[in-house]
């Protein structure tokens, strides 16, 4: 079962938040030989809303730690309002997905000029 946890992102600025996948122990999750994917949309069936997260596994992939992270043009291109979304992780050998988190994105509006 995937962890929730949920995300605020300020509309038009960087975002970024490091997340750290653990093991049914609670310890880190050792993340060699997987890969990342997190995706965020307005719900879970849209198709027309979906927006890729980016998603880098630490240099040290014994720590769990994945990086998600928006630029600011990809920020302002969001609507504020809430979004759900998920991270999963891909087995590279066996191609064996898992979600490990997932949860509500609100995005603040900025001040538009």
């Amino acid at each position: 079962m995937a962890a929730v946890a949920n995300l605020i992102i300020d509309q038009g600025a960087s975002f970024s938040s490091d997340i750290t996948v653990k093991d049914a122990n609670g310890n880190a999750f050792n993340l060699t030989g997987y890969t990342a994917e997190a995706k965020m949309a307005k719900g879970y069936a849209s198709t027309r809303t979906r927006t890729i997260i980016t998603s880098t596994i630490a240099s040290d992939p014994t720590t769990g730690v994945v990086a998600l992270t928006l630029t600011p043009a990809q920020t302002a291109a969001l609507d504020a309002e809430r979004y759900v979304y998920d991270v999963e992780i891909t087995q590279t050998s066996s191609g064996s997905v898992t979600r490990v988190i997932e949860g509500i994105i609100t995005v603040r509006p900025n001040v538009t000029t």
